[in-house]
């Protein structure tokens, strides 16, 4: 185990190479800083700095494994040179927080209460680039110009078929005391937050769950964050940034830990990309259909993941 003197430095060269976006090919001189942690830092710096770049980096992570990268062309024009934001010292400050929280009977809902808590530590200019980034990621636009999303209800979901998706998807939330959308989208506010972002949080929490039925990812820790992975190739999704981020920083200490998750965040990235957007389509018009003529009709392929969907849960 590393030593408190060592650990800080560490910490602090890793903030550095998020804040200057130097990846894994510039190697750190003194040798202090393993490739993974370099990568991991890769990650946080489009994730906390520099989101423009975000596909051009996720691209080369799951190249770098062998993963292939289809679906639309991503290229950043014009992005050359563009400054990153500023990151605050409060940002990593929490962001370790999380990290050593870790494994210490944390839920899920106060790791995603605390992670999604980093945004109120960035730069003030961030929302602004990241409305940007959204704006232009395929299939957003056209999506969001269907207007706020309507609610689904457990009584919508029981009127149709049994072995229908919405019946598949109404026992996935009711065998396992999931609420229907992951937070409540009133008590945060996300109405008046400026489009798009205000339809994307809203969506993103009503399907959450249903995409991993669609997509084929099962709920377990390995595959939650496979599927945010999934959902930063849909569109470019902040908050799935910053969870891959953490996971990412947390694990770059331990070689094997951060093979596996870097390999299965690479699969779902690139498995996020072959997939057409789905954040528009029109679910209740599909909610009698089988699950498996719901993935031929919008072309869906289950994912194929790399390690076992219940690894983590196997080693507890």
């Amino acid at each position: 185990m590393a030593d408190a003197g060592s650990l800080n430095s560490d910490r602090v060269l890793y903030a550095d190479r998020v804040r200057s976006g130097l990846g894994r090919e510039t190697p750190d001189p003194s040798g202090a800083v393993s490739l993974e942690r370099l990568e991991a830092a890769e990650v946080g710096h489009v994730a906390f700095a520099a989101p423009w770049e975000l596909a051009r980096v996720m691209d080369r992570f799951a190249e770098r494994r062998g993963f292939a990268v289809p679906g639309p062309d991503m290229a950043e024009a014009g992005e050359a040179g563009r400054v990153p934001h500023a990151v605050p010292e409060a940002l990593f400050t929490a962001l370790w927080a999380i990290v050593e929280g870790a494994g210490g009977g944390r839920s899920a809902l106060e790791f995603t209460q605390a992670t999604a808590g980093l945004g109120t530590h960035l730069d003030p200019g961030f929302r602004d680039t990241q409305l940007e980034v959204s704006r232009n990621w395929p299939g957003v636009a056209a999506a969001a110009a269907q207007g706020w999303p309507e609610p689904f209800t457990l009584v919508q979901l029981a009127s149709a078929p049994s072995g229908s998706l919405a019946s598949e998807f109404r026992a996935l939330i009711v065998d396992n005391g999931f609420d229907l959308e992951v937070l409540d989208r009133d008590a945060l506010s996300l109405r008046d937050l400026p489009a798009p972002l205000n339809y994307l949080n809203a969506r993103i929490l009503q399907v959450h769950d249903l995409w991993h039925l669609v997509g084929g990812y099962q709920t377990t820790g390995l595959h939650e964050i496979a599927i945010s992975a999934f959902q930063l190739a849909q569109f470019g999704h902040a908050y799935s940034a910053w969870v891959l981020a953490v996971t990412l920083a947390s694990a770059s200490v331990e070689p094997v830990r951060y093979g596996v998750l870097s390999g299965v965040i690479a699969a779902a990235w690139s498995h996020g990309r072959a997939t057409p957007p789905l954040l528009g389509v029109d679910w209740p018009s599909v909610w009698a259909e089988p699950i498996g003529t719901v993935r031929q009709r919008l072309g869906v392929t289950a994912f194929e993941s790399p390690w076992p969907a219940d690894l983590f849960e196997r080693a507890a």
